[in-house]
């Protein structure tokens, strides 16, 4: 039978040879160089490399494979283990962040220790850098091997760090990814604690209007699911609480909170309403993005969890007035008014963090052509939501808020703060993935309350991937909604009646549009929220380009990060609908819950080792170290540098730093990196 399309046959692997030379004292090397398919042996001349290594000292075999990593691969090498009794393995292939585990488990299964293994990029580093210029390409990769053959020939084995596990979560972030995560981890019995820097949960899905495509009442899906949360004995609400600081690792993280003070006792109030009825003070209403006013003290929406005020100390007349005033507190008959609440730090022991701080919107006024923040009738995407809401300023009727009429004419216009490569922050190129669908839902709500308005809506074009969308976008367009594929240079506002003039090219038609409207709205994109930049440090997670946390694999673990034991759920990665957010927070949930349900945990000892006769007690080792695994301590012979080795990620800044060359790592010593870059300086 012939082999199926789209099949990969399988093949044998091609043998360099036994190296007799390689088979007295010392180590036995076994190298196996990898096609991956063509990733590599389109560039790479793979038949080259393994006979340009196979006689080098140490090397007892030499084999290419088709893919290294299939069973096929992976029995070759455990059937070279045993009956050539190789104690180091090489493998040539892909990055080791993607296979090193896999490589590593096989090497423990055929019982080497599996911090015996070295890998050389020759795919990322190599084939996938240099084009079409093989000669280079095989080179480069010969390099490579080379170097990882020599350091592999002084890797010692090593154990691992063996820590407990404590059994509960910190969920970051109560949007509907955190409030998802929670809930997942919650009932599978994880003791849960949910962290929301703002008064309530709920996020920004709790100030939409409707979902698309189905056209949901977003509270009605949303507040159901933060009732749960206040009534599941297994989560612990933390509101109005940011994270301090981190420390620890997998299984074992030590967590400092600061909780701001509500100046009420959640505990005794009702949210009866009294004191802000009775309250003088007024301020801007930052749910309903400035339309309306609240008063200093407030409940942030009806729906709020907790069901608690909360008094604003920059708008209540005790704290700007010195004290006085306090008719919220005379008028309160449960006495849960306290102006005697101050900042609180709380910490906490958990095993697991997942991460799901949201995003915030693109401040719009920063697209100065658009006049957003000067024209009063040019709106955001997000104040639209507001504005069309039934709880909103305006009770559900849409109406532009230079006179709060209701507007005849709309335009849209997309891709405001998205896909733009003017943005002087580097962020903000790409696309935010939701605005096509908001706006298509909009754009129907205003046609579904206002039949006979006129509604266009401006695109570069729309990008409706998701189930349903497509049909939701076709339905619009069949109720009247004008779709035009170019986007306006700048909106001009007539200043007698707050009219704006939009002047853009249809590019399907070729013809030049110039309108007068009643209203624009502006679909903002969806950016990284504010304090990402101090949590990833807090947490020492990395950040992608866009400025959003990156994952440990954007295939294979798109719900973790490079940090064991904290996960990602939600727009913390980059901008997702509401069913991609709370499916990634059900993948982080199940990542989570899978740590901690062991007894103890195994890492990697990758820790250095201090040689107390060197160390001189400078304690720079200590300033540096970015997890603090590392500390000074006093003992009989002075201030000594000690490790915590369940502390400790085997970053190397303590040995780069140590003045006095006191600090040794495992598994990356000095005398293997040299032998790596010797060999890999060789002309050949």
């Amino acid at each position: 039978m012939g082999v199926a399309h789209g099949e990969v046959k399988a093949e044998a692997p091609h043998m360099g040879g036994i190296n007799e030379a390689g088979c007295g004292r010392g180590p036995r090397i076994g190298v196996y160089v990898c096609h991956c398919g063509l990733n590599i042996a389109a560039t790479v001349d793979v038949a080259r490399v393994r006979d340009a290594v196979a006689g080098l000292p140490g090397v007892v075999v030499a084999r290419d494979n088709k893919y290294t990593c299939s069973e096929v691969g992976q029995k070759t090498i455990a059937d070279d283990i045993k009956n050539l009794n190789l104690d180091r393995v090489v493998i040539a292939s892909c990055s080791p962040r993607l296979h090193e585990r896999t490589f590593r488990e096989l090497m423990a299964r055929s019982g080497l220790n599996p911090f015996l293994l070295e890998m050389a990029n020759i795919r990322e580093q190599c084939s996938w850098v240099h084009g079409h210029d093989r000669e280079a390409a095989t080179r480069k990769a010969v390099a490579l091997t080379r170097a990882a053959i020599a350091r592999a020939a002084l890797l010692e084995p090593l154990e691992r760090n063996v820590g407990s596990v404590t059994k509960s979560a910190m969920v970051i972030g109560g949007g509907v990814a955190g409030i998802s995560a929670a809930l997942y981890l919650a009932n599978m019995g994880v003791k849960t604690y949910l962290v929301e820097r703002e008064p309530s949960i709920g996020g920004h899905m709790a100030m939409l209007d409707k979902t698309f495509p189905t056209l949901d009442c977003s509270l009605c899906i949303l507040s159901p699911k933060m009732v749960e949360v206040r009534e599941n004995s297994n989560i612990e609400l933390l509101s109005y609480t940011e994270v301090r600081k981190v420390e620890g690792q997998v299984g074992s993280f030590k967590v400092e909170l600061l909780r701001k003070p509500r100046y009420i006792d959640e505990a005794k109030c009702v949210a009866c309403g009294l004191c802000a009825e009775k309250c003088p003070s007024k301020a801007p209403d930052e749910f309903n993005r400035g339309y309306s006013e609240r008063k200093a003290i407030y409940i942030p929406f009806p729906q709020a969890i907790p069901a608690s005020y909360v008094i604003d100390p920059n708008y209540c007349r005790y704290f700007t007035r010195g004290g006085k005033c306090r008719v919220c507190e005379k008028i309160c008959e449960r006495g849960a008014v306290d102006f005697s609440q101050r900042e609180e730090i709380v910490t906490l022991d958990v095993g697991a963090i997942v991460i799901a701080t949201g995003f915030e919107p693109y401040d719009a006024s920063r697209k100065t052509q658009y006049g957003y923040g000067r024209f009063p009738n040019v709106i955001t995407s997000l104040d639209f939501e507001r504005i069309i809401c039934a709880d909103g300023p305006t009770h559900g009727k849409l109406k532009r808020p230079s006179d709060w009429e209701i507007p005849r004419r709309i335009a849209f216009i997309q891709c405001v703060g998205s896909r733009d490569e003017h943005e002087t922050d580097g962020a903000g190129k790409y696309c935010s993935r939701v605005c096509c669908m908001i706006t298509a839902k909009q754009a129907f709500m205003v046609k579904e309350k206002y039949p006979d308005a006129e509604v266009y809506v401006y695109h570069t074009d729309m990008r409706t991937a998701g189930k349903g969308f497509e049909e939701f976008y076709q339905r619009g367009r069949s109720e009247g909604i004008v779709f035009v594929r170019g986007k306006p240079g700048e909106i001009v506002e007539n200043p007698e009646d707050h009219s704006l003039r939009v002047v853009a090219e249809d590019a399907d038609s070729g013809c030049i549009l110039d309108l007068t409207f009643d209203m624009v709205v502006l679909a903002i994109g969806l950016r990284p929220p504010g304090g990402l930049v101090e949590l990833a440090q807090k947490l020492n997670v990395s950040r992608s380009a866009d400025g959003f946390l990156l994952e440990g694999h954007p295939k294979l673990r798109p719900a973790e990060t490079s940090i064991e034991g904290i996960y990602l759920a939600g727009c913390a990665q980059f901008p997702k609908d509401i069913p991609d957010s709370v499916a990634q927070a059900g993948c982080a949930a199940a990542a989570a819950a899978g740590v901690l349900a062991s007894d103890r945990i195994e890492m990697d000892p990758l820790n250095p080792v201090v040689d107390e006769e060197l160390c001189i007690g400078c304690r720079l080792c200590e300033k540096l170290c970015p997890y603090g695994g590392i500390k000074v301590e006093k003992t009989d012979k002075g201030f000594k540098a000690r490790v915590i080795e369940l502390a400790c990620k085997g970053c190397g800044v303590c040995g780069a730093a140590c003045s006095a060359r006191a600090i040794k790592m495992r598994h990356y010593s000095d005398e293997q990196i040299y032998a790596q870059t010797a060999a890999l300086l060789e002309v050949g």
